[in-house]
C-alpha cells in the first residue's frame, strides 16, 4: 500500500477531554523549497503544507490548540471557554485534508482559544503569525498585515514578559520576530531599533547565521528612504 503525506494523530482535547483525531503531514512529505525573511516555509508542494495541520480542532467543544499550549486552566477559564467558544460551536470534525480556507478557521479558534485560555503570548504570537503567512499565500495583503501586526505585538509582549525561556526559540529570535514584522508592517524605527538589539549581542550570540540576517536587514533598511 503507497504511503500517503497524510497521517491521523489521537489527541485528547485540553479543555472538555474528549478523544478525536487531527491530521498532520508525514515530514519526509514536506520538503521546503525556500524560506522569506520571517522564516514562513514554501514548499515544493504546495498541496502538502504542513501549516495547514498546526491546529487541532476538538469536534465537540471546539476548542483549539497546537502542541505548544499548556495543559493548566486557571480557575473560571473553562467556563469562559463555555460562553465564548462552545456555545457558538456546531460540533463538526476538521480532521482530514484541509483547504487553505479550512486551514485559517482553525487558526482563527487556535487564535480566539489561546486569548481567552491566556496563553503565553509567544505560543499566540506564533499562531497569528502562521494566520499571516496563509493570507500571504492568498494575496490577501490586508489580512496578512493585519495578523503580522497581531504577531509583532506578541512577540514584543513575549520579549519584555521573558516567556521565551525554557522554549527552543532563543531571545535572539524573539528580537528579530519583532524587527522583521515591525518591517513589514511599515514600523521602520522599531525595525531598526531591534535590529540594532541583535547585533548588539553578536558577541554572545550562539546564532552566528541571525547575526547576519539582522545586519543584512538593518543595512537594506538604512539605505531606504
Amino acid at each position: 500500500m503507497e504511503l500517503t503525506p497524510f497521517y491521523d494523530k489521537k489527541m485528547g482535547c485540553l479543555n472538555c477531554k474528549e478523544s478525536f483525531t487531527t491530521t498532520r503531514v508525514r515530514s519526509r512529505f514536506a520538503r521546503v523549497a525556500s524560506t522569506d525573511s520571517d522564516f514562513k516555509p514554501n514548499y515544493v508542494d504546495s498541496d502538502v503544507n504542513p501549516l495547514f495541520y498546526n491546529i487541532a480542532v476538538c469536534p465537540s467543544c471546539g476548542f483549539s490548540f497546537t502542541d505548544d499550549f499548556a495543559p493548566y486552566f486557571a480557575p473560571g477559564t473553562k467556563e469562559q471557554i463555555a460562553s465564548v467558544i462552545t456555545a457558538g460551536w456546531k460540533p463538526h470534525s476538521l480532521s482530514g485534508e484541509r483547504t487553505i480556507e479550512d486551514a485559517i478557521a482553525a487558526y482563527k479558534l487556535g487564535y480566539l482559544s489561546a486569548m481567552v485560555k491566556k496563553e503565553k503570548s509567544l505560543t499566540t504570537a506564533g499562531i497569528t503569525l502562521r494566520t499571516a503567512w496563509l493570507y500571504r499565500i492568498l494575496n490577501n495583503v490586508e489580512e496578512e498585515q493585519r495578523f503580522l501586526t497581531l504577531a509583532r505585538n506578541l512577540y514584543e509582549e513575549a520579549y519584555s514578559a521573558d516567556d521565551h525561556a525554557g522554549t527552543q526559540m532563543s531571545e535572539s529570535r524573539v528580537l528579530y520576530m519583532v524587527a522583521e514584522l515591525s518591517w513589514r508592517v511599515g514600523d521602520r524605527e522599531k525595525a531598526i531599533q531591534y535590529f540594532s538589539k541583535i547585533i548588539e549581542t553578536q558577541r554572545t550570540s550562539t546564532e552566528p547565521q541571525l547575526i547576519e540576517m539582522a545586519k543584512e536587514r538593518w543595512q537594506e533598511i538604512r539605505e531606504e528612504k
